[in-house]
Protein backbone atom coordinates (compact mmCIF):
# COMPACT_ATOMS: atom_id res chain seq x y z
CA UNK A 1 0.00 0.00 0.00
CA UNK A 2 1.63 3.12 -1.06
CA UNK A 3 1.57 6.40 1.21
CA UNK A 4 -0.66 9.46 -0.20
CA UNK A 5 0.98 12.68 0.10
CA UNK A 6 0.11 16.18 -1.75
CA UNK A 7 2.93 17.25 -4.57
CA UNK A 8 2.07 20.99 -3.22
CA UNK A 9 3.45 19.70 0.16
CA UNK A 10 6.73 17.85 -0.92
CA UNK A 11 7.15 20.61 -2.96
CA UNK A 12 7.42 22.75 0.17
CA UNK A 13 9.33 19.93 2.02
CA UNK A 14 11.88 19.87 -0.75
CA UNK A 15 12.19 23.35 -1.04
CA UNK A 16 12.84 23.67 2.69
CA UNK A 17 15.44 20.72 3.04
CA UNK A 18 17.17 22.81 0.22
CA UNK A 19 17.29 26.14 1.80
CA UNK A 20 21.06 27.19 1.79
CA UNK A 21 22.25 28.68 5.16
CA UNK A 22 24.44 28.12 8.53
CA UNK A 23 21.60 25.81 10.08
CA UNK A 24 20.31 22.25 8.70
CA UNK A 25 16.59 21.71 7.54
CA UNK A 26 15.69 18.33 7.46
CA UNK A 27 11.90 17.33 6.34
CA UNK A 28 10.23 13.68 7.30
CA UNK A 29 7.30 11.68 5.32
CA UNK A 30 5.61 9.63 7.70
CA UNK A 31 5.27 5.98 5.65
CA UNK A 32 2.28 5.25 7.53
CA UNK A 33 0.44 8.96 7.59
CA UNK A 34 1.64 10.75 4.68
CA UNK A 35 2.45 14.16 6.99
CA UNK A 36 5.62 15.20 6.51
CA UNK A 37 7.35 17.08 9.75
CA UNK A 38 9.91 20.05 8.73
CA UNK A 39 12.63 20.41 11.08
CA UNK A 40 15.45 22.87 11.51
CA UNK A 41 18.01 23.01 13.55
CA UNK A 42 18.50 27.04 13.32
CA UNK A 43 15.44 27.68 16.12
CA UNK A 44 12.00 26.35 17.46
CA UNK A 45 10.15 27.25 14.16
CA UNK A 46 9.79 23.61 12.70
CA UNK A 47 9.32 20.67 13.97
CA UNK A 48 10.45 18.66 16.72
CA UNK A 49 11.92 15.30 14.44
CA UNK A 50 9.69 12.09 14.80
CA UNK A 51 10.66 10.06 17.76
CA UNK A 52 11.75 6.88 15.13
CA UNK A 53 13.16 9.11 11.87
CA UNK A 54 16.03 6.81 11.36
CA UNK A 55 13.71 4.17 10.73
CA UNK A 56 13.32 4.29 7.52
CA UNK A 57 10.50 1.52 7.62
CA UNK A 58 8.63 4.57 9.35
CA UNK A 59 9.90 7.77 7.85
CA UNK A 60 11.44 9.07 4.52
CA UNK A 61 13.68 11.76 4.76
CA UNK A 62 13.30 14.54 2.05
CA UNK A 63 15.95 14.80 -0.51
CA UNK A 64 17.45 18.38 -0.95
CA UNK A 65 18.37 20.06 -4.24
CA UNK A 66 21.40 18.62 -3.78
CA UNK A 67 20.99 15.01 -3.28
CA UNK A 68 19.05 14.85 -6.57
CA UNK A 69 21.83 16.58 -8.39
CA UNK A 70 19.55 19.32 -9.58
CA UNK A 71 21.83 22.13 -9.52
CA UNK A 72 24.93 22.21 -11.64
CA UNK A 73 23.65 19.81 -14.02
CA UNK A 74 20.16 20.91 -14.24
CA UNK A 75 21.89 24.36 -15.31
CA UNK A 76 24.37 22.73 -17.72
CA UNK A 77 21.28 21.02 -19.34
CA UNK A 78 19.33 24.12 -20.06
CA UNK A 79 22.09 26.12 -20.99
CA UNK A 80 22.47 23.44 -23.74
CA UNK A 81 18.65 23.42 -25.17
CA UNK A 82 18.46 27.27 -24.68
CA UNK A 83 22.00 29.18 -25.17
CA UNK A 84 24.43 26.63 -26.62
CA UNK A 85 26.84 29.30 -27.61
CA UNK A 86 27.03 30.19 -23.80
CA UNK A 87 27.75 26.24 -22.74
CA UNK A 88 31.80 26.74 -22.40
CA UNK A 89 30.85 30.13 -20.38
CA UNK A 90 28.60 27.82 -18.19
CA UNK A 91 30.31 25.21 -17.64
CA UNK A 92 33.45 27.80 -16.73
CA UNK A 93 30.89 29.29 -14.28
CA UNK A 94 30.20 26.08 -12.31
CA UNK A 95 34.15 25.39 -12.02
CA UNK A 96 34.26 28.03 -9.79
CA UNK A 97 33.21 29.53 -6.23
CA UNK A 98 29.73 31.70 -7.01
CA UNK A 99 28.68 29.57 -10.30
CA UNK A 100 24.85 30.56 -9.53
CA UNK A 101 25.32 34.65 -9.52
CA UNK A 102 26.96 34.45 -12.67
CA UNK A 103 24.69 32.15 -13.95
CA UNK A 104 21.99 33.98 -13.44
CA UNK A 105 23.74 37.67 -14.43
CA UNK A 106 24.41 35.91 -17.41
CA UNK A 107 20.23 34.61 -18.40
CA UNK A 108 19.20 38.13 -17.19
CA UNK A 109 21.27 39.63 -19.96
CA UNK A 110 20.34 36.97 -22.21
CA UNK A 111 16.56 37.56 -21.01
CA UNK A 112 16.60 34.06 -20.43
CA UNK A 113 16.39 34.36 -16.34
CA UNK A 114 12.10 33.51 -16.28
CA UNK A 115 12.89 30.54 -19.04
CA UNK A 116 15.42 29.22 -16.27
CA UNK A 117 12.69 29.25 -13.72
CA UNK A 118 9.95 27.67 -15.49
CA UNK A 119 12.86 24.85 -16.39
CA UNK A 120 14.30 24.64 -12.82
CA UNK A 121 10.33 23.83 -11.53
CA UNK A 122 10.24 21.67 -13.96
CA UNK A 123 12.72 19.25 -13.37
CA UNK A 124 12.65 19.64 -9.61
CA UNK A 125 8.99 18.16 -10.39
CA UNK A 126 10.14 15.63 -12.50
CA UNK A 127 12.87 14.46 -10.37
CA UNK A 128 10.67 14.60 -6.86
CA UNK A 129 7.69 12.69 -9.20
CA UNK A 130 10.50 10.07 -9.79
CA UNK A 131 11.57 9.62 -5.95
CA UNK A 132 8.28 9.43 -4.81
CA UNK A 133 7.50 6.53 -7.14
CA UNK A 134 10.89 4.98 -6.37
CA UNK A 135 9.24 5.29 -2.29
CA UNK A 136 5.70 3.80 -3.48
CA UNK A 137 4.47 7.59 -2.35
CA UNK A 138 1.32 8.45 -4.53
CA UNK A 139 1.34 11.96 -5.34
CA UNK A 140 -1.57 14.09 -4.69
CA UNK A 141 -2.54 17.29 -6.76
CA UNK A 142 -4.46 18.82 -4.01
CA UNK A 143 -4.24 18.99 -0.17
CA UNK A 144 -5.13 15.42 1.29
Amino acid sequence: MSTRVSLSELLNAFEWASADGPFENLAYVSRESGQISLVSDFDDTGDDPPEDADDDTLYLMVPSKTELDLGRSLALEFTAQELPDCSGKVRGFFAKPGAYAKFKDLLAERGSLEAWYAYEASGVERALRAWAAENDIELTEGAL
